[in-house]
């Protein structure tokens, strides 16, 4: 079996319009919930999101693209982009990758997205419905979930294996997941993986709102993971990418290490469409670890998935305990959805990016907005930032449907 490491990390988040400036905000604590910009949202309940903030596209896409693309691709182009130059790669042009064998040529690209193309798709009918004006002939093309993944393919020159997942807010943590197997099994050299999304719409609003997911605190504090006052998690958008590699071809070009991934557990609560379960969620912590073959007492740090929602910190909790026994109450715990607010299938990438860079530089970046701890959610959690020797963490992500993924990172 291969080795598989992380070579390049790009990203779009509320924190940043790079993965550098979003790391040196979530070390700093920095708030990416604001206001939403994006629609009116004088009419409805839930009014603060986790929005991109100057982010131009035109950096990566001509107008015609940006025109007839929904914002879910244009974040995951530039989030590519990004993470392919941050390897020391480069994309081919139509010439170079009629001839070559290159490493992005034979790679493949695994991208996760909850929503998809909402916005345009709510865009589309609202225009139609006012002025009876015909569809857009791009609004089914730009909107699918797979787009992401292969309108990165056709902009890299990526000519292998492509997919797109959806598995809501699991998703970009399978996808990476699922391209640390491909790479370890010997089916592929080079994987782009992640998760890209932009729901931050009325129609996601409302939709997640009324169905009590959205906290109605209307300020920048809104997310409080493992907080008492917790009552909900902040809608919010991005995208972020790694590159993935086969650690001997990576050795031989030279190429930076972020990390290496050593175990990925995926399971399902077969429970209840939106209540999680401990049990199934714990069941993923254990497949991760014991296919790193390590032990729990190895784990130096766990990136929680931690939405803010009440059941939701409560579950993970449980399911951390049911995992590691007492050696729970000793692991440092954090969230950046209390800075980033949630991305859904971005999140789950944007986390791992964030604990490889935890490990990189032996610093925790804290989870804001935990002033008064829930009795029912009882670990080690970090409050400000901190100093770590990190040697191997656990990044957990968990979705509605009781879709359950967990990565184990060890330092290289």
């Amino acid at each position: 079996m291969k080795r598989v490491i992380v070579t390049g990390i790009g990203a779009v988040s509320p924190l940043g319009n790079s993965f550098a400036a979003s790391w040196e905000a979530a070390k700093k604590g920095v708030s990416g919930i604001a206001p939403v910009t994006r629609f009116d949202a004088s009419g409805i309940k839930w009014k603060v999101a986790g929005e991109l903030k100057g982010f131009d596209a035109s950096q990566y896409l001509s107008q015609k693209e940006i025109f007839h693309l929904d914002p879910f691709v244009r974040y995951a182009v530039a989030a590519s982009v990004m993470a392919v130059e941050d390897a020391g790669l480069r994309a081919m042009s139509n010439e170079q990758r009629a001839t070559s064998t290159g490493y992005l040529n034979a790679g493949g690209v695994i991208i996760g997205s909850s929503r998809g193309g909402i916005s345009t798709i709510e865009n589309g009918l609202n225009r139609s419905n006012r002025s009876n004006r015909k569809l857009s002939p791009y609004l089914m093309p730009s909107t699918s979930i797979g787009m992401a993944a292969s309108y990165v393919a056709q902009k890299l020159g990526i000519r292998g294996y492509t997919l797109g997942i959806s598995n809501a807010c699991a998703s970009g943590a399978n996808a990476i997941g699922e391209a640390y197997r491909l790479i370890k099994s010997g089916y592929a050299g080079t994987v782009l993986a992640g998760g890209a999304e932009a729901p931050v719409c009325r129609f996601c609003m409302e939709g997640y709102g009324v169905s009590g997911a959205l906290s109605r605190i209307n300020d920048s504090s809104a997310s409080r993971p493992f907080d008492r006052t917790r009552d909900g998690f902040v809608l919010a958008e991005g995208a972020c990418v790694l590159v993935l590699e086969d650690y001997e071809a990576a050795l031989k070009r030279g190429a930076q290490i972020y990390g290496e991934i050593i175990g990925y557990g995926n399971t399902t609560d077969a429970f209840h469409q939106t209540r999680p379960s401990p049990e199934g969620e714990a069941r993923a912590i254990s497949a991760a670890v014991k296919e790193a073959g390590i032990k729990i007492e190895d784990i130096d740090y766990i990136s929680a998935h931690a939405t803010s929602t009440p059941l939701g910190d409560k579950a993970e909790t449980e399911a951390i305990q049911i995992a590691f026994g007492k050696k729970a109450y000793e692991i440092p715990v954090s969230s950046v959805k209390s800075m980033s607010g949630h991305m859904l299938s971005a999140s789950g990438a944007f986390e791992a990016a964030i604990t490889l860079m935890s490990m990189k530089e032996g610093v925790i970046a804290p989870a804001i907005n935990l002033k008064e701890k829930d009795t029912e959610c009882n670990l080690n959690y970090v409050t400000e930032i901190k100093k770590a020797e990190i040697k191997t963490a656990v990044s957990n992500s968990f979705g509605f449907g009781g879709v359950n993924a967990v990565l184990v990172f060890r330092r290289v």
